[in-house]
Formats: C-alpha cells, sequence, structure tokens
C-alpha cells in the first residue's frame, strides 16, 4: 500500500491544535508529521488546505453489532467501547483486522443479579431469566452471566478476563428512571469484590448509575468512572469531591431522549441525514419518554461542574439498536450530537474534542489510537473546516481512515 500524504492541513492531535503542517500515513500507521517531513516516493497527497485532521474519534458507550461497526466508522468514529454485549474471541479478533468497521473494545456480559438491569429492557428479545440461568462454555464449565454472592461475583470476574474482557462493568440500577422501579441490586459486598477481582486482574471497572445515590454507591465501592451521568439531581460539592481522579461518560443523548427531547434539527442536517440508513434515520429522530419530569438544564450544569472540578468527561452515546424504546441515538451520528452537548454544557469545542480522542484513550489504556502522534495507528478523521472553534464542523467529513486504510478503497 501506497504512503499517503495529508498536505497544509491544521492538526488536532488529541491535545493540542498544532497549526499547519504535513501528515504522513505510512502502512497502518502515522510515519511523520512536520512542515518539512520526507515525502516517500510513490506516495499519494491529499490537500488539506481550510481542512482539520484529527484523531479518529471513540465512543465510550455503546451496545453494538456488525452492521453499526460500520454505521460509526460512516461518520468518523474509529472505535467503539462496549459496554455489555457479547461476541466470540475469534469474532473479535477478526474485527480488529477489519477496514471497513469500526473496532471494537468490550466488556462483556456486565455484571447484575438474575432479572437486574438491563433485563427489564430486552425481555421481550431474551429468554426468560431466573437465579439459576448459566450458559455452558465449550469446555462444559458453566458461564455466570449474573451474580448474588460474593464469590460468584468474583467467578463472574475472572470468566470475563479469561474471555479477555477490555474492562468490567457493574449496573447499579433501581430502576426508576425506566419507569420500572424495584429491580434486584447486587450487595455492596459483591460490588466491592468484583472490583478489588478486576483491579487484581489490572482491568479497569466502570458502573452503570442514572442517579444520584447509585453514583454514589459506585463511588463508595471503588469503580474507576461512571458510564452515565445521573440524571435524578445536580451534582453538588460532596459528590464532586469524592469524584476526584474518576472519569464520566455523560452520555447526554441518551439522558435527553429519557427526558423526552428529540434531536430533530440534528437529524435535519444534511451531513447527518444523508449518511443514515433509513430505518435509523427514523430511530434517531425519536425519544425513550421514560424520565419527561428531568431537567436538561440541570443535568449539563452536572457536566460543567464536573469538568471544572478535575474529572475527566468522555464522550458516549449508549447507542445499542433501532428498537423503538431505545429511539433519539445513532451510531457514529449521535457522537458528533454529544459533542455538541458538551459545548452547550460549557467545555471549549477542544475540550470537548480531547473527550472524543485523547481523554478515552488514556483512561482506557488505548496506548495506539486517540492522537496524531508518529508510531500511532492511523485511525484519522479529515473535516473540512474548524472544529476547534466550531464543534459542529465534525460533521463535515471528507475522509477517514482506519489503520491507515482510506474508507471506501478496497484491500490490496
Amino acid at each position: 500500500m501506497a504512503a499517503t500524504v495529508i498536505t497544509n492541513v491544521r492538526l488536532f492531535d488529541g491535545e493540542n491544535v498544532k497549526g499547519v503542517t504535513n501528515v504522513v500515513i505510512s502502512g497502518s500507521t502515522i510515519s511523520g508529521i512536520g512542515s518539512h517531513v520526507r515525502m516517500p516516493e510513490g506516495a499519494t497527497f491529499i490537500d488539506g488546505e481550510g481542512c482539520t485532521l484529527l484523531p479518529g474519534l471513540i465512543d465510550s458507550h455503546v451496545h453494538t453489532g456488525l452492521e453499526q461497526l460500520e454505521l460509526a466508522l460512516k461518520f468518523g468514529v474509529t472505535t467503539e467501547l462496549e459496554m455489555m454485549g457479547h461476541w466470540e474471541l475469534e469474532q473479535r479478533r477478526e474485527i480488529s483486522e477489519r477496514d471497513d468497521i469500526a473496532d471494537l473494545k468490550t466488556a462483556s456480559f456486565g455484571l447484575t443479579r438474575p432479572n437486574g438491569h438491563p433485563y427489564q429492557l430486552t425481555k421481550a428479545h431474551d429468554a426468560p431469566q431466573n437465579d439459576a440461568e448459566r450458559s455452558h462454555a465449550s469446555n462444559g464449565k458453566e458461564t455466570l452471566r449474573h451474580a448474588e454472592t460474593k464469590e460468584q461475583a468474583i467467578e463472574f470476574v475472572r470468566q470475563r478476563v479469561a474471555e479477555e474482557a477490555d474492562y468490567i462493568k457493574i449496573m447499579i440500577e433501581e430502576g426508576s428512571v425506566f419507569k420500572t422501579p424495584g429491580l434486584p441490586l447486587l450487595s455492596d459486598e459483591a460490588m466491592v469484590a468484583a472490583v478489588q477481582e478486576a483491579h487484581r486482574h489490572s482491568k479497569i471497572t466502570v458502573a452503570h448509575a442514572l442517579t444520584y445515590r447509585a453514583a454514589e454507591k459506585a463511588i463508595a465501592v471503588g469503580v474507576d468512572g461512571l458510564t452515565h451521568l445521573f440524571i435524578d439531581r445536580g451534582a453538588d460539592s460532596a459528590l464532586l469531591e469524592k469524584m476526584k481522579g474518576m472519569f464520566v461518560t455523560p452520555c447526554l443523548t441518551l439522558d435527553a431522549s429519557l427526558i423526552g427531547l428529540k434531536p430533530t434539527s440534528f437529524a435535519a442536517d444534511p451531513r447527518v441525514a444523508a449518511k443514515l440508513p433509513p430505518v435509523w434515520h427514523k430511530h434517531l429522530q425519536g425519544s425513550m419518554d421514560k424520565y419527561t419530569h428531568g431537567d436538561f438544564d440541570v443535568v449539563l450544569k452536572s457536566v460543567a461542574a464536573l469538568h471544572k472540578g478535575g474529572v475527566d468527561i468522555l464522550v458516549g452515546t449508549d447507542s445499542s439498536f433501532p428498537i423503538p424504546h431505545l429511539a433519539g441515538i445513532a451510531h457514529g451520528a449521535s457522537v458528533h450530537h454529544e459533542l455538541q452537548l458538551l459545548v452547550q454544557a460549557g467545555l471549549t469545542p477542544l475540550e470537548a474534542l480531547r473527550s472524543a480522542t485523547s481523554v478515552p484513550a488514556r483512561r482506557f489504556g488505548l496506548s495506539d489510537r486517540g492522537y496524531v502522534k508518529e508510531g500511532l495507528r492511523a485511525d484519522l478523521l479529515l473535516v473540512q473546516g474548524d472544529p476547534t472553534k466550531d464543534i459542529k464542523s465534525t460533521l463535515s467529513v471528507k475522509s477517514i481512515w482506519r489503520r491507515g486504510r482510506l474508507l471506501g478503497t478496497a484491500k490490496e
């Protein structure tokens, strides 16, 4: 594969703007950056004048499939971090080698009690849950999909580690936000044991927590980050103090949908509508309407307070499948909406872009991506305009590279 040189391009390297420069892609990696970088013989040249080159975007909260990974990449999302799902290891390895879909990292199954969240949402699509439910691995050993006791929670984590889950997720959801109150929760003892076991295996831990009380519990049991922002009240100084050193993926697109706010104008943007299949475009225009008495302005103020307090903010959407009760979010597209909402909350465009690139790469240990630096994989997004000044420019996509392969080109 011939080298590619992007010339005269404004560069956002994942942290800062580097000004107009040249970037060389050789094979799957970035091989040179600079105004006077050596131009490889036989290279393909792309004029980047008036454009900005960014690291490929990272969605730090999805539930996904092959179709969704393909859709995400069309919007410049080169990596999706799945927060509950299950893939065979061989399939995950095949995905990592494909350049026509986004890369995948996953928690595998999330730790929950039988009949706990999210099965109240998926029960129409799953077999009934009960305390004895197990699936069997090929070696005959029972595979835990749920846990009740401290011992089961530890074994659950060990099984996720054995199947090479990238991180461990714990569900703390009693259901009120989804109009399904009374869902069973794991004991604090079981959650603490799971977190400690995950850390023994050098796995970071994240928690689903959509209420203030659930967030307090997640912090108390020692998780590294929250995959949602509490929606029932605002952040206060007491909680902010406890959250120092943690990260939060607010999933503002989800919160807006839960509250009943439809992303009508965003979905109408031709840069969005033209790339979405009809089923996804229709899905994006809806909303979940489960927590309609919520106040989205309070949610935005909480994001601002967390950011000001030094808590890392990550871009995530909770995009999943085009099922009516999960409406208002679409893979790939909603990452750009989330960026806009973070700016609405008070982050600068530069800070918002970090939340979709270098910050998730650092927090999830993705050392080969999230930045535009020599030697890193060439997951790149070229857009018209300057999104470090106008965040809506991220939608003006000109070119996308996944591991150095320009989207839409055939493998040699």
